[in-house]
């Protein structure tokens, strides 16, 4: 045991005798001597080792820039001399021996940098050292920026040794101390003076009028080791510091908490208990408000005996918010990747107030990187919907929005308040694009970091729930677009265990692969297959689905759930056919998910992103799933008028092969371009009739949502594609257009409502949407029974029943079209759209239709009113009759019988958009007067709702208003 001491010091020591990752020369570099020669080294053996080994030598450049006083970042550069991946000569860092490169500032930085503004004075001198294409960069251990400090005149002074990381905020570099080690002590100062070394407030060294001084000393307890240079010229004293944790010799052991969890645990009396997943990880401090962002003993955090766990329990005061890191094996500060809240020194001086009120500030000068917090007894959010009735998933019709593109002000608040437009809409689902913490503000959000906390830039997290309550009340699911393909480099779970050297995660991640399995991937790739990322996963949706009352998930890249290798080693070269074929390892992880997803909330959603093997998502929609469904291709052809490929069958998902109506399919999403655009820009025409004229290029939208919205299963509506956004997906800020811009803001355009024609194009959305959710029609829409003739211009779908019928012709062609079409039964059929009627002969009837010319027919007249308060049900032979007061109602309303029904009947509540909202009464329906009692949970808002009776044989509604 001795020995092995002896050799861990006798390292430690060789450790502190190496260079420096950053040294230069002069020590106290100005901004304004015409004379001085800067020279910076780098030795590509410290830090990230990016450049460690590289050659050729002379491919070797600088990215350099300066912090200055207008600088409002740490990170915030001005001035930066060269383009990244260019290899400009001018930025070109010599060898300086091996895995060392150096480059030379020659005179006033001022003038190097082009500094003009007298009051803007240089802080520091940002570098990083790269290969010529930018591939390769060497950076501190972390993969953060190096910087020099830059001195005004007078008296300075710094630490030397032990060796520093050259972080904005200096910090140690890894240090492997133990008790009992020795080191050595330097100190520098700008000009003469009197110097003095301290090690925990003992003087080890001290010298008269000298610019530098050298000191010994040795660890003799675990703890801090606060070293601190001294520099006096008898006017004015300067000083420097550094704190350099030790662990004791043997590491505190104890077994995880009963109950405890990844992440943040409270408890009673204001306890938390913090849990860290960190296997073979040497140590772990928790640092933050609560210790003043100082290592110390006591917040040494306890190991479970597998070695995988860090955990620490303590009492924190209620109400008041903590920041808090864990600091890893001396170097790296992480925050907590189950964090419902983190603070974002980069970008959350960009939110504005009113988007989210008292923001706890950023513990600058304390810290650096992201922060998480916790609270005790945090403010309750009280629901009123607590048992929300999730609309049937082969029926939904979802919105989906990108928040930033859809409101100026992009915040929950106001997206509540827009609430009612989507319901007169028609809608029964809002999907909403990722909202979890994100790099950035401005953001698509699929480059996601923190998976359990709400992005700030959208609000509060109350504020979040009010928006998902209020749209549960107004029988609108919600449901969160969730990227667990992959992570970016800000995830905690990311930089844990990253090889820096390679910029990629390390062969020993948890839950990252070094390189992507598979085609498209962004950022770092997940393995789900990894038992640990399968744990997280499943923490991630039980917390959106339980603690926000979430619908469910529309699953980001969801083919890209698999370990089966379809890329080269290097993660590129990549095939994409053999990524979508059947995968059976891909199957059992998602059957696995779904599994988990139900065990977490009955009844939940899962959508893929899939675009797989068809006999892939034919399985998974069988057990389940839903799919998105794209057929933006085939609707834009057919908008712009143009043959080819304009044939939209593999939208039914009987056409599939598939057996249950789990097919989402859309005209247009966040992905594809918007087909207004493609009508105006690059739309056929024929004589007077031009689809790239407004009003034609928006009648063609009508004409798409007839059929689009009629055809059965479940449906998606990007939004503002109800009002004919003509914008293209690369629009840019200043309105051209460039594949660079696709993540780029949009136009907000909610003065498109007053726009007769684009309102039109709503209006007809909205119909066919509520005809979707009529009692009558609604199982229609659910079903399998869809016949179509789609492949010519004249087109028309035909959706059967036993009850309801309905019939979609559409002529879209440029030029005027006569097709036939077999009405399912003979007699008057209702044009739903405009109220006029046709007598079908239940044989081949020819019609002739206008270019763009469309109608919807239904065997059924919904248009009509109920004359009468008394309704009359056949019932084999007999009838049922009732009617309802006093109308409007309240809290309860009167269901009086006339003539009872045989058998069982019973009644249901259902709202404008078809969704059920509660059974009132099952059994035997006698006659007489039947009180039935409305459960006002929130969810039953003043308007106006349909009863259906339904007997052995019939069903009636009867409209009924509620206050």
């Amino acid at each position: 045991m001795k020995k092995v001491l002896l050799v861990t010091v006798a390292s430690v020591l060789a450790i502190l005798t190496q260079a420096q990752l950053l040294t230069w020369s002069p020590d106290f570099p100005k901004e304004d001597d015409a004379a001085q020669v800067l020279t910076i080294t780098v030795d590509a053996t410290k830090g990230n080792q990016g450049l460690v080994n590289y050659t050729p030598l002379t491919d070797v450049y600088v990215h350099i820039g300066v912090i200055t006083t207008s600088s409002t970042t740490p990170t915030d550069w001005k001035y930066s001399k060269f383009a990244w991946g260019i290899a400009d000569a001018a930025a070109n860092a010599p060898s300086a021996g091996a895995n060392k490169w150096q480059y030379t500032i020659n005179g006033s930085l001022r003038s190097f940098f082009g500094l003009t503004n007298p009051s803007e004075k240089i802080l520091k001198v940002a570098i990083l050292f790269r290969n010529g294409n930018g591939s390769k960069a060497q950076r501190n251990a972390d993969g953060s920026d190096m910087y020099v400090p830059v001195y005004p005149s007078g008296l300075h002074v710094r630490l030397t040794q032990p060796p520093s990381e050259p972080k904005y905020i200096p910090v140690p570099e890894p240090q492997a101390w133990i008790v009992g080690t020795n080191f050595t002590m330097q100190g520098k100062a700008s000009l003469p003076s009197n110097m003095k070394l301290y090690h925990n407030n003992v003087l080890i060294a001290s010298q008269t009028n000298v610019q530098s001084i050298t000191g010994n000393s040795s660890v003799s307890a675990a703890g801090n080791q606060v070293l601190v240079v001294e520099a006096s010229d008898g006017t004015v004293t300067k000083y420097d510091t550094i704190s350099i944790f030790v662990a004791p010799l043997v590491y505190p052991t104890a077994a995880l908490p009963a109950g405890a969890k990844d992440g943040i645990n409270y408890g009673i009396n204001d306890t938390v208990t913090l849990v860290l997943h960190a296997p073979q990880k040497g140590k772990v401090v928790l640092i933050g408000d609560f210790n003043n962002w100082t290592e110390s003993l006591p917040w040494l955090m306890n190991r479970t005996p597998d070695g995988d766990k860090y955990w620490l329990k303590f009492k924190a005061p209620s109400g008041a918010e903590y920041a808090y890191q864990y600091k890893v094996d001396d170097t790296l500060r992480i925050a907590d990747p189950y964090a419902e809240k983190i603070l974002d020194p980069w970008n959350d001086q960009y939110i504005p107030a009113t988007t989210y009120p008292n923001l706890k500030p950023y513990p600058t000068g304390m810290t650096t990187g992201i922060v998480s917090l916790f609270q005790t007894q945090q403010p309750a959010y009280t629901w009123a919907v607590n048992n929300f009735n999730r609309p049937d998933k082969r029926g939904l019709v979802i919105y989906e929005l990108l928040l930033r593109d859809f409101l100026a002000a992009h915040d929950w608040k106001t997206l509540r308040d827009t609430l009612g437009y989507l319901q007169k809409l028609g809608i029964n689902a809002i999907e909403l694009m990722p909202f979890n913490e994100f790099e950035g503000n401005d953001s698509w959000g699929y480059n996601p970091d923190f998976y359990f906390a709400p992005d700030k830039y959208y609000g509060t997290k109350n504020a979040l729930k009010e928006f998902i309550d209020s749209a549960h009340r107004k029988g609108i699911a919600v449901i969160m677009d969730i990227a667990l393909n992959h992570s970016f480099g800000l995830s905690p779970m990311v930089q844990l265990y990253f090889d820096a050297s390679t910029g990629r995660p390390a062969a020993n991640n948890p839950w990252y692969n070094p390189v992507p399995r598979h085609a498209y991937n962004v950022g770092y790739d997940m393995n789900h297959e990894s038992p640990d990322t399968r744990y997280f996963t499943s923490r991630v949706v039980e917390h959106w689905l339980r603690e926000y009352k979430i619908d469910g998930f529309r699953f980001d890249l969801s083919k890209g759930f698999t370990q089966n290798q379809t890329c080269d080693n290097n993660g590129s070269n990549c095939n994409e056919g053999a990524m979508a074929a059947y995968d059976a390892s891909r199957v059992a992880i998602w059957k696995a998910y779904y599994d988990t997803l139900l065990l977490k909330s009955t009844n939940a959603y899962a959508i893929l992103e899939h675009f797989a093997s068809n006999t892939e998502e034919k399985e998974l929609a069988d057990y389940g799933m839903m799919f998105w469904g794209n057929l933006n291709y085939n609707y834009s052809q057919a908008s712009m008028g143009y043959s080819s490929d304009w044939d939209f069958s593999n939208g039914i998902h009987t056409v599939r092969t598939w057996n249950k109506p789990h097919l989402v399919t859309y005209m247009e999403s966040h992905d594809e371009e918007r087909i207004v655009f493609r009508n105006l820009n690059y739309g056929n025409a024929s004589g007077s009739y031009n689809i790239r004229d407004t009003a034609t290029a928006l009648k063609r939208m009508e004409l798409n949502a007839a059929f689009f919205l009629t055809i059965p299963g479940p449906k998606m509506i990007w939004q503002f594609g109800e009002l004919g956004y003509p914008y293209s997906i690369n629009t840019c800020p200043d309105g051209t257009i460039n594949n660079n811009c696709r993540l780029s803001p949009k136009p907000i355009r909610w003065d498109y409502l007053a726009d007769a024609r684009r309102k039109k194009v709503y209006d007809v959305y909205s119909r066919l949407n509520k005809l979707r959710f009529h009692p009558w029609y609604k199982e229609a829409f659910m079903s399998n029974n869809v016949d179509r003739s789609l492949s010519s211009s004249f087109k028309w779908i035909r959706v059967n029943t036993d009850t309801s019928k309905l019939v979609v012709i559409g002529n879209f062609d440029v030029i005027p079209v006569t097709g036939s079409v077999v009405f399912p039964s003979a007699g008057t059929w209702y044009n739903y759209l405009d109220s006029t009627t046709v007598t079908a002969t239940g044989t081949a009837q020819n019609f002739t239709l206008q270019p763009g010319e469309y109608r919807v027919y239904l065997n059924r007249n919904v248009n009509s009113s109920v004359p009468t308060p008394v309704v009359t049900i056949p019932v084999s032979g007999s009838i049922l009759e009732a009617r309802t007061y006093p109308n409007p109602a309240r809290n309860e309303f009167m269901l009086e019988v006339y003539v009872p029904a045989t058998g069982r009947t019973g009644v249901e509540l259902y709202n404008a958009i078809g969704q059920k909202l509660m059974t009132l009464h099952t059994g035997v329906l006698t006659k007489g007067k039947h009180l039935l009692t409305l459960n006002r949970d929130g969810s039953l808002t003043s308007g106006t709702y349909y009863l259906l009776i339904n007997t052995k044989t019939a069903q009636k509604t009867i409209p009924v208003t509620f206050q």
